[in-house]
């Protein structure tokens, strides 16, 4: 009798035992399982803001930028490359095109940093010595391990199929010669060089969002002879002369500060505000992805509206007023604007397009009402504060109506086109 109590006991101690074994292996495979995710969200959003400011480095640099590739495509391939490694690790969001498989223990933080240089190497491989550097610096403060080597295989296969999807875009297409109308209303070259227009071929570009290039197209703009028309046109010839009496001394300021590239300045904007709200790895990687593809596909459905209706300047504009047909509108042969007119047609306008683009991404991420703080390429030195990304959309776009570039016209246009793309973008990413 006793012989069997002591077997019972012997099997029931093994069956603890081998219980025992497998709760502690499914807790071990747990907290690897998890430790993807826990790396991303206690993962400083460094890197990320890292390979922005590399990118944005680059394309300040005179001769690094193609002429004919616009820079927003590289920031978008950019920070996809970066948002979809660091997903196919965590696997606890959705990725913006796909994602690879991933060992569980592999580092989120060394596929952002792999994924970003690789994809800046295949777009500006002569900049290839300094991205390594980069690379190497951010590796050699992750510990060394299979996790880590994992990580580095996954952002380099992540950035070679997205470098590679992207290939054939239609980026790399020769743009055909612009022929300029001859009538009222007509896109003509602009003064003070008569200039070709830049990117005539941009909205062949597949987008990267957007269904096409003209799903968001805003509707054609007023007739020269209406009220509308003149009311704008009046307004730029105004406020946007080189010698205006009405443009206010802040007035011309602001015209001036919003002289740079106006991706370049929100996606400093967006740097400050990661850093400013200690965003996470993963958060991090998301909104610079959803900013840069919004920005991009604002960039190809702007270019579609330009050329689709081939609106003249300001200054082409208010020289040749006498000739559109509108008693309101006076014909001024030397009028000047305070900045050189850019080189494209002027609806909508492009810095109205990205910074409503840009306030939309940002307010989903972080709310409207912000401590901002915006600097300028163009008046170095210069700092002004908002408290709204709304404010700063809307002072970026009435710049270049002080500027002289744009009117009110094309500056609404911009607000709406480019807030329809960003709500467009933003769902993807399970925002809104």
């Amino acid at each position: 009798m006793k012989k069997k109590q002591l077997i019972v006991a012997t099997s029931i101690i093994g069956i603890l035992v081998v219980i025992g074994a497998v709760v502690a292996a499914l807790v071990l495979s747990s907290a690897k399982a998890n430790d993807n995710t826990a790396n991303a969200s206690s993962t400083s959003g460094a890197i990320v803001v890292a390979w922005n400011k590399e990118l944005l480095h680059i394309v300040q640099t005179p001769g690094a930028q193609p002429a004919t590739i616009h820079p927003t495509r590289s920031y978008a391939i950019l920070h996809a490359a970066i948002y979809d490694a660091v997903v196919s690790i965590t696997r606890d969001a959705t990725p913006y095109l796909f994602s690879v498989s991933a060992p569980s223990g592999a580092r989120p933080d060394a596929a952002a940093a792999q994924a970003g240089h690789d994809t800046l190497v295949a777009l500006y491989p002569k900049m290839k010595t300094a991205l390594d550097q980069l690379l190497a610096g951010e590796l050699a403060a992750i510990p060394d391990g299979a996790g880590k080597q994992q990580g580095i295989q996954v952002g380099q296969t992540v950035a070679a199929r997205l470098i590679s999807m992207r290939a054939n875009d239609g980026s790399a297409a020769t743009s055909q010669p612009f022929v300029a109308g001859n009538q009222p209303g007509n896109y003509r070259l602009t003064p003070p060089k008569f200039a070709a227009p830049v990117f005539t071929n941009w909205s062949n570009v597949t987008p990267f969002v957007l269904n096409n290039a003209a799903q968001f197209r805003p509707g054609p703009p007023p007739a020269l002879t209406s009220q509308a028309y003149a009311q704008a046109l009046n307004e730029v010839k105004s406020l946007g002369q080189n010698t205006s009496t009405t443009r206010t001394a802040d007035q011309t300021v602001i015209g001036k500060f919003w002289g740079g590239p106006i991706w370049n300045t929100w996606n400093e904007i967006a740097e400050n505000a990661a850093l400013a709200h200690h965003t996470n790895l993963e958060t991090t990687a998301r909104l610079f992805a959803v900013l840069n593809l919004s920005f991009a596909d604002s960039t190809i459905a702007l270019y579609d509206a330009k050329y689709s209706y081939q609106l003249w300047r300001p200054v082409t504009a208010i020289r040749l007023a006498d000739t559109d047909g509108n008693p309101a509108t006076i014909g001024e042969p030397t009028w000047t604007p305070l900045a050189p007119t850019a080189l494209d047609p002027s609806y909508p306008g492009a810095h109205s397009t990205i910074s409503s683009a840009g306030a939309t991404v940002l307010s989903a991420f972080f709310g409207n009402q912000d401590q901002i703080r915006v600097t300028s390429d163009v008046l170095p030195g210069v700092v002004r504060t908002f408290a709204s990304y709304n404010d700063v959309a809307t002072e970026a776009g009435l710049s270049r109506i002080y500027a002289g570039q744009h009117t009110r016209i094309d500056h609404e246009a911009g607000l709406a086109l480019g807030h329809s793309v960003a709500q467009f973008v933003l769902p993807h990413f399970g925002l809104h």
